[in-house]
């Protein structure tokens, strides 16, 4: 009785522990006086004309009081904005509730984050839902933070914080974003971009999607995570490569699409059939990684083929209900 309440006692502490935010040791940034710029400062006279030749006003400039960059807070008409071209497809739906919240409170609080996008007009990396709320509330001006970072634009997943991405989304922005790098900077390895684009597979999922936009990315993610890697090859080139990988994914799944319809034929029901089947044709689900390995367990060409295989000799008559349940309590315990 005593360990069991010394074994609750240390569970509650450790739970306690993890839910604390540490501190860090020293003190990061800028000093207060080292923060606010003048607006006729030498260091923002190419944002404020820029602002100025847009139709808009400059409201104030300052340091940003991490990394030190030179921003500019700035207000310009709605029209003089647009969202980067390869951003996630705008919800309607998202964009008429978003400005019924802000006209119900009569602010419209957030600063759009804006760029000098590569067409001389403004960008928006974060800001195409609010862009839109905007304009269902007839908003003549918006207001704006501007960076002189370009780069800002394709950091889209880090900046995004008005509605969250799904698989589909994330993938669909990383692939739409690659294209757009690899026009000016396709020579460039894709290995040189893994922080703009966060996960390998999210390119190869991108192009899936654009190819299939109903694919079922979340049951094949798993998977792709285990045996996709950013290449050491030219962006361009491993995008060429990475549409082979994409038409073999799609392949597949219209193998397995053939396997669950066989399954509902013999009665199965269940919502996980695709989970399951997927899981039964991985070649690597039983592959656990070593502390510190990111080394796939094999290529991520010879994982296809080893799952193309495994999907054309399916045996149907070899699933069980309990396979299925037992698949619904995995499931359930990721969610």
């Amino acid at each position: 009785m005593a360990a069991a309440a010394k074994k609750l006692t240390r569970g509650k502490r450790g739970a306690t522990s993890r839910g604390r935010l540490a501190p860090a040791k020293s003190a990061r940034g800028l000093d207060a006086a080292q923060v606010a710029i003048a607006l006729d400062s030498e260091e923002i006279a190419s944002l404020v004309a820029l602002v100025r030749a847009a139709g808009g006003a400059p409201i104030g400039a300052y340091h940003e009081p991490l990394g030190g960059r030179a921003l500019l807070l700035a207000s310009v008409p709605l029209a003089a904005v647009q969202p980067t071209p390869f951003q996630r497809d705008l919800s309607p739906t998202h964009a008429k509730r978003l400005a019924a919240k802000i006209d119900e409170t009569a602010a419209f609080l957030d600063p759009l984050i804006v760029v000098r996008g590569e067409d001389g007009k403004l960008w928006t990396p974060n800001g195409r839902h609010r862009l839109a709320a905007g304009k269902v509330l007839g908003l003549k001006q918006i207001t704006v933070l501007i960076s002189p970072e370009e780069s800002l634009a394709y950091r889209i997943l880090a900046l995004n914080t008005e509605k969250a991405h799904n698989l589909k989304d994330r993938s669909l922005e990383v692939v739409r974003m690659a294209r757009n790098l690899a026009k000016r900077r396709g020579r460039e390895l894709e290995l040189d971009f893994a922080r703009e684009f966060e996960a390998p597979e999210l390119l190869t999922l991108g192009i899936v999607y654009q190819k299939s936009p109903r694919f079922a990315g979340g049951a094949y993610s798993g998977f792709l995570k285990k045996v996709d890697r950013f290449s050491d090859r030219g962006l361009s080139a491993s995008l060429n490569a990475r549409e082979g990988l994409a038409a073999r994914l799609i392949e597949i799944d219209a193998r397995v699409k053939t396997i669950i319809a066989a399954l509902q034929a013999r009665g199965f029901k269940s919502p996980y059939l695709r989970n399951y089947v997927v899981a039964r044709i991985n070649p690597v689900r039983f592959h656990k990684a070593k502390k510190g390995d990111t080394r796939p367990p094999m290529p991520i060409a010879q994982a296809l083929t080893r799952m193309a295989a495994a999907a054309r000799g399916f045996n149907v008559g070899s699933v069980s209900n309990s396979d299925l349940a037992w698949v619904a309590v995995g499931a359930g315990s990721r969610d």
